[in-house]
């Protein structure tokens, strides 16, 4: 590429020739150079890491949870940050509907998962959350449903919250919630048209918390069921956080496993080439893959 013509514009402040996806500098004998950088590029993105690194060395929780939050909407990135506030010594707290925002919250020395985050609750149910939580903390899942509008915090976002542990602080049996959350949210649905059409029952027409507390106990429960396995409850958090919080499969083994296999795979493209490497991992899943004739494929076939 070469320049054929040239007119004077008189002094103005250039900074580069820009071309679409490139950087490019005319050089004296008119020919273009590629995939360069000027000064003033090198000047920005030092000053942009210097920040960075004074951020992350002075204020750790805050520019963490500040991280998280500008990357909420990847959990894979979440996972990787989060990997990296336990390598610093900090620790994420498990969402929790009395207690988060929509974003990540840096706390003293921790960091408060935030609801945004969490899959399946949009936006809109969040801030509808949020301005009912206004009134006071949720006591139980019979309050948060008989407050909230079943048309904006619907089935799906409530089961998110219970099999996320955002609901733990209200009973930490999950699989009970999951059990009681059909009849809860039919009686908040039932209470809520009676209300719409003036007919409160008594309780409602009491302005007591004492009084409020007893209504909700009224609500209907389902029989006392166990809470999920372990295994079962993590699955569940792993499936829509991301990863998981409040416990690891692998966490009986964690010591062991830094000896055998210091290396993180999210570390593996640091490492040098040709480099022999150990890593202890966990199949998560399994996808088999049939050829066209309907035969599973040999292991040393499959795509990795």
């Amino acid at each position: 590429m070469k320049i054929i013509s040239r007119q004077s514009l008189g002094i103005q402040s250039v900074f580069d020739i820009g071309v679409a996806q490139d950087h490019n500098f005319l050089l004296e004998n008119g020919a273009i150079a590629s995939n360069c950088f000027n000064k003033s590029h090198s000047t920005a993105y030092g000053y942009v890491t210097y920040q960075t690194a004074f951020l992350k060395a002075n204020y750790p929780v805050e520019y963490m949870a500040a991280l998280l939050t500008a990357n909420s909407g990847d959990q894979d990135k979440v996972q990787k940050y989060i990997a990296t506030c336990i390598s610093m010594g900090i620790k994420v707290e498990p969402p929790d509907v009395n207690r988060s925002g929509i974003d990540f919250t840096p706390l003293q020395d921790s960091i408060l998962f935030g609801l945004s985050a969490v899959k399946n609750i949009g936006l809109g149910a969040i801030e509808h959350l949020l301005i009912a939580r206004e009134e006071g903390l949720f006591q139980s899942l019979p309050d948060l449903c008989s407050r909230a509008d079943s048309r904006t915090i619907n089935r799906r976002a409530l089961e998110a919250l219970i099999q996320s542990g955002a609901l733990d602080s209200l009973n930490p049996n999950r699989n009970q919630l999951m059990q009681d959350l059909d009849l809860v949210l039919d009686w908040a649905q039932s209470r809520a048209k009676d209300r719409a059409i003036g007919q409160g029952n008594l309780f409602d027409l009491m302005s007591s918390a004492t009084e409020a507390t007893a209504s909700f106990e009224t609500a209907p429960k389902a029989s006392p069921v166990p809470d999920y396995p372990p295994q079962e409850k993590l699955r569940l958090e792993k499936e829509l956080l991301g990863f998981y919080i409040s416990d690891h499969p692998l966490r009986t083994i964690h010591e062991a496993a830094k000896i055998l296999a210091p290396i993180n795979l999210s570390d593996l493209g640091t490492q040098a080439d040709n480099s022999m490497l150990s890593a202890i991992v966990m199949v998560s899943s399994v996808k088999p893959v049939t050829t066209k004739k309907g035969e599973r494929m040999r292991s040393h076939k499959l795509k990795t």
